[in-house]
């Protein structure tokens, strides 16, 4: 058995022994666990992903007249202002006001890279702070305190994600191709920190982290703890940060995040530890998700381990498929590498938890009223096939008075032929077949999505009917806009 104490006296005599997590797993495969219990004293970790769950409280000081600030905008981008006269918090996805694709995370970014940004401020007035309105500009250096506190970061592993739909989902997994076309994963795997102390002996309330470059703190358990889904609330000094280990980021669709770089040093305290932190990628598992399926509870399409995730594919109902990782295992390791050297010359220390972190959770939903189905407002589809006359599915149009049909070809959606397609076949004078006029590239609805996606996808693709379709895409309904008006009145 070795002691933290004992671990940091050796830092401080400079005999200490400290090897990085990739290191490590071939050192114990070497020497065995016992040997190599004895021998390495500090196993180092590293993570360097899209952490949303960021920002940074900062105190601006006291304007002469002061200003009670109601609200403040940083470059653009508001901040929270509900704590105090001139605290704020700066959320990094928190979006521009006057651009999507700029955001809390690229603020926080450009203060610590020693860029100036403007910052605006409105109130209403009072007696003692007079001031209604102030535009200045100011530095990381001109703010008083500038306070990095992360409410979920440093997730143990993340499930990965792929699209079964027939659309392009842009999602915080990223860019998800239709019909499998794609798997993308987060998390570093064997090099995780949680990973390498999954029981979270030496990880807790009070332990010292490497936090982009300064040293921050472990604070408690992060938001949506749920091991081995694990994560980590953590704080650090944004004036001790270095640019090179955050990254401000955009994800198309989905809105702007930050990549932050944490590592954690493991103290190799016994046998245990050490065999703890010999764990390999094939031992990590989670599971691929069906983000096509738009509910809180998505579809498991698979059984994963981190192995199978950085070969680069993985096989999907007897297909490859190719899989991209949303963090950097190249930056992951230059912070286990950086962390390292820090604690072998001695500007670093190992710090002791005052508090463990909880092994047991249960992750509740919100708790909702009733959640409407589009299988509770959705009517039954009146179907054509391709080689169906344009002057017969017209009729068709005028008889059941409706204005979309979904085209069928051995009982699957292929396309959808609309009243207004009807029109423009006649103006045009292609009164043939329907599939010269159809719409191939058809969005549609399942019969367990809320009605609430089915109403976005309409607006976002400015259509007035989707049909309903199983997961074979066999038509089993069809919703329209006015099925949603209806169901708004009741």
């Amino acid at each position: 058995m070795k002691s933290i104490k004992e671990i940091n006296q050796k830092i401080r005599e400079g005999n200490i022994c400290v090897v990085t997590a990739s290191e490590m797993k071939d050192l114990v495969s070497e020497l065995g666990v016992e040997k190599a219990a004895k021998e390495v004293d500090v196993v180092t970790t590293g993570t360097f992903g899209a952490m949303c769950s960021s920002g940074v409280f900062m105190n601006f000081g006291h304007s002469d007249p002061p200003i009670r600030m109601q609200r403040v905008w940083l470059n653009d981008v508001e901040a929270y202002t509900g704590i105090a006269a001139v605290d704020a918090y700066l959320g990094v996805t928190q979006l521009s006001e006057k651009s999507e694709e700029y955001g809390g995370a690229h603020v926080i970014e450009e203060l610590v890279r020693g860029k100036e940004v403007t910052l605006r401020a409105i109130s209403k007035g009072t007696d003692c702070y007079p001031r209604k309105e102030i535009v200045t500009e100011i530095s990381l250096e001109d703010i008083n305190q500038a306070e990095m506190v992360n409410p979920r970061n440093a997730y143990q592993r993340y499930k990965a994600a792929t699209n079964s739909s027939n659309q392009i989902l842009r999602t915080y997994m990223g860019t998800l191709l239709p019909n499998f076309g794609n798997v993308s994963f987060a998390g570093c795997g064997e090099i995780s920190p949680l990973n390498n102390d999954p029981d979270y002996r030496t990880i807790g309330v009070g332990t010292r982290i490497f936090l982009c470059g300064a040293k921050g703190y472990v604070i408690g358990e992060g938001s949506q703890h749920c091991p081995p889904y694990g994560t980590l609330m953590v704080k650090g000094n944004l004036k001790e940060m270095k640019p090179e280990f955050m990254r401000a980021a955009v994800f198309p669709g989905y809105g702007v995040t930050m990549y932050v770089g944490i590592g954690i040093p493991i103290p190799v305290l016994d046998a245990e530890m050490a065999k703890a932190t010999a764990i390999r990628d094939e031992e990590i598992w989670t599971e691929i998700i069906d983000f096509g399926v738009a509910r809180r509870e998505r579809p498991v399409i698979k059984r994963v381990n981190y192995a199978e995730l950085k070969s680069g594919k993985v096989e999907i109902n007897g297909e490859e498929v190719r899989v991209s990782p949303l963090s950097s295992i190249y930056m992951a390791e230059k912070i286990m590498k950086e962390l390292k050297r820090q604690i072998e010359a001695g500007e670093f220390f190992l710090s002791a938890p005052v508090e463990r972190i909880s092994k047991d959770c249960v992750l509740k939903p919100m708790r909702l009223k009733e959640v409407k189905l589009v299988r509770s407002v959705m009517t039954p589809a009146i179907t054509v096939e391709p080689e169906t006359s344009v002057e017969e599915a017209s009729k068709i149009m005028i008889q059941k008075g409706i204005n979309h049909i979904p085209v069928v070809k051995e009982g699957r959606l292929v396309g959808i032929i609309t009243s207004w397609d009807v029109a423009k076949a006649v103006a045009m004078k292609k009164v043939g077949r329907v599939a010269e006029v159809m719409t191939r590239k058809v969005i549609t609805t399942m019969p367990d999505e809320p009605v609430e996606i089915a109403a976005r996808k309409m607006e976002k693709h400015d259509i007035s009917a989707l049909p309903v379709v199983d997961a074979k895409r066999r038509v089993v309904g069809m919703v329209t806009s006015e099925d949603l008006s209806k169901l708004l009145a009741r």
